[in-house]
C-alpha cells in the first residue's frame, strides 16, 4: 500500500463512516472520523440553516484542520472521513449561493480556508463514494441519526449534484470513484470481495 494518507469523500448518506471502519478492520489504517455528533449547532442548523450556517461550518473547518494535521503527522497509513476541501468547496459554497451564508460571513469562511489549504497537503488518495438520491435518503432514514431527520430533500439533491462536480474538477492529487448504489460490502460477501480487490487495486 503506497497511499499512506487517504480521504473518503461523499454526500451525507453515501456510506463514507461505513467504508472507513471498513478500511481500518481489512487494511489496519488509523481512523479519522468526521465530528459530526460533536457540532453543538447541527441540530439548529438544520432548524435554521441562515441563522447557523455560519457557526457549523466554522466549527467543522477547525475540526478537520486539525484532523489534516494529524494525518499529516501520523506515522502511519490513516484514513480520514470526509475532506476539508468538501467542507469549504461543497458545503458552504452551496450554502453562500442559496444565500444561507451571508456574502460577508462567506468572505470571511473563504479568507480562512484559503489561510489554511495553504498549511496542509492533500491525501495521497481521494476516494469518492457516490450515490443516487434515493439510496442516501434511505441510508439516512436507517441510520436514524436525530439530527438529520430534518434534512431537505432539496438541500440533499443540490449537495450531489455539486459533489460531481468538484469530482470532476479535484486535481489536488490521485483519485478514483466507488459506486455504492448496490454495494453491501458489510453483509454481502461478494460485494466485500469486489470492494477488497477495488481498493487494493486502488492502493497500490
Amino acid at each position: 500500500m503506497s497511499a499512506r494518507f487517504i480521504a473518503v469523500a461523499g454526500n451525507i448518506g453515501a456510506g463514507k463512516s461505513t467504508l472507513v471502519g471498513f478500511l481500518e478492520d481489512r487494511f489496519g489504517l488509523t481512523p479519522l472520523y468526521e465530528p459530526v455528533e460533536e457540532n453543538p449547532y447541527l441540530a439548529d442548523f438544520y432548524c435554521d440553516m441562515k441563522t447557523y450556517s455560519f457557526h457549523s461550518q466554522i466549527f467543522y473547518l477547525t475540526r478537520k484542520y486539525a484532523l489534516h494535521i494529524q494525518a499529516q503527522r501520523s506515522q502511519g497509513k490513516v484514513v480520514l472521513d470526509r475532506s476539508i476541501y468538501e467542507d469549504a468547496e461543497i458545503f458552504a459554497a452551496y450554502l453562500n449561493a442559496r444565500n444561507l451564508l451571508a456574502n460577508r460571513d462567506w468572505r470571511t469562511y473563504r479568507e480562512l480556508y484559503d489561510v489554511i489549504r495553504s498549511q496542509i497537503q492533500p491525501p495521497d488518495l481521494l476516494v469518492y463514494l457516490r450515490c443516487s438520491m434515493r439510496a442516501l435518503t434511505r441510508r439516512i432514514r436507517m441510520r436514524g441519526r436525530h439530527e438529520e431527520r430534518n434534512v431537505p430533500r432539496s438541500y440533499l439533491k443540490r449537495l450531489n449534484e455539486r459533489y460531481d462536480a468538484w469530482f470532476e474538477s479535484y486535481d489536488f492529487g490521485p483519485k478514483a470513484v466507488l459506486e455504492t448504489e448496490k454495494l453491501d460490502y458489510i453483509t454481502d460477501l461478494v460485494d466485500r470481495v469486489e470492494l477488497i480487490e477495488q481498493i487494493e487495486k486502488l492502493l497500490g
